[in-house]
């Protein structure tokens, strides 16, 4: 006689939990915002989430476009596996372009600030033009201290502006997307998730990712202990020399900013048996922008930043 089921045959993976909880936020702010938004850089996290609202949705398609902040500065295969998502969801994709904000006076290219820094007045334009209540970002906990201190629903006000030490408690999984005439709510659907988590939903799901997150033959050079993509964006200074390595990215972004890390890791199960010894996190790694102070990305956050 076969023994009745009992609730441990009944109990979710931690994948199907995470994937459950982020299921949940999308419904959640369809369901309570007017005019949400999906930040989508092209990059895995965004990627993850975009499989997610799929999945939130299904079978009708996502009621709401994507976003990206163009630096002018992306790597072509990003771009490329972002046009691939669009083209299959049939989305709507808007593009705010830096090159655009700055040709329109929105921000002021002063010849110092890095294309990075210049997407926030882009996006929070972008937002504002588009009347967006709701953007969903790819923010995960483990990613950077500033981002640990999000929560899911991240209250922005009027001027784009967060305030780490004014949140809204979410207990019991509640949230308050209360808002005031110009004010805004960013949504992380991935907070509770890790880049191991990322990884292996990637590999669970089969889903396309950017090439580069792979190891593959690039040339170099060495720079403030990273190794940066040989470009004309990013010329060589004084005692720099370009190589060719095997490298892959841990994270997409503005190719001056982003380095890359050296790895044979030519598939998924590699890539997270690599992630699982790694003593760094990716943005700790391997973004510049990150480095310029330990308060680097929270004063970008408090501005508006994603």
């Amino acid at each position: 006689m076969t023994a009745p089921p009992t609730h441990a045959d009944y109990q979710l993976s931690q994948l199907d939990q995470l994937e459950a909880e982020s299921i949940h936020i999308f419904r959640e702010v369809a369901a309570e915002f007017e005019k949400p938004v999906l930040m989508f850089s092209g990059g895995k996290d965004s990627i993850v989430m975009l499989r997610l609202a799929e999945k939130a949705f299904y079978p009708a398609k996502i009621p709401f476009p994507v976003l990206q902040v163009d630096t002018g500065y992306d790597f072509p295969e990003v771009l490329a596996c972002r046009d691939s998502w669009v083209s299959r969801l049939g989305l709507k994709l808007i593009v705010a372009s830096v090159e655009q904000a700055i040709a329109d006076g929105i921000v002021i290219d002063d010849g110092k600030t890095s294309r990075n820094r210049l997407q926030i007045g882009t996006l929070l334009h972008a937002l504002e033009e588009g009347a967006f209540t709701a953007a969903f970002g790819g923010g995960r906990r483990d990613e950077e201290k500033a981002r640990a201190k999000e929560r899911v629903y991240s209250h922005r006000d009027e001027f784009g502006q967060w305030d780490p030490k004014n949140q809204r408690p979410e207990l019991w999984s509640l949230y308050n997307g209360k808002l005031h005439e110009g004010e805004h709510m960013r949504i992380f659907p991935l907070s509770n998730w890790t880049e191991l988590d990322v990884w292996h939903y990637l590999g669970q799901e089969g889903i396309e990712i950017p090439t580069i997150y792979y190891a593959h033959q690039r040339r170099v050079f060495s720079r403030g202990g990273m190794w940066m993509t040989e470009s004309d964006f990013n010329p060589c200074r004084d005692g720099e020399v370009v190589i060719e390595k095997t490298v892959r990215f841990r994270t997409v972004g503005d190719l001056t900013l982003t380095g890359a890390v050296e790895s044979e890791a030519a598939t998924i199960s590699e890539i997270i048996d690599e992630i699982a010894i790694a003593r760094v996190t990716e943005r700790g790694a391997t973004r510049g922008d990150d480095k310029f102070s330990e308060a680097a990305m929270e004063d970008r956050k408090k501005e508006g930043y994603f």
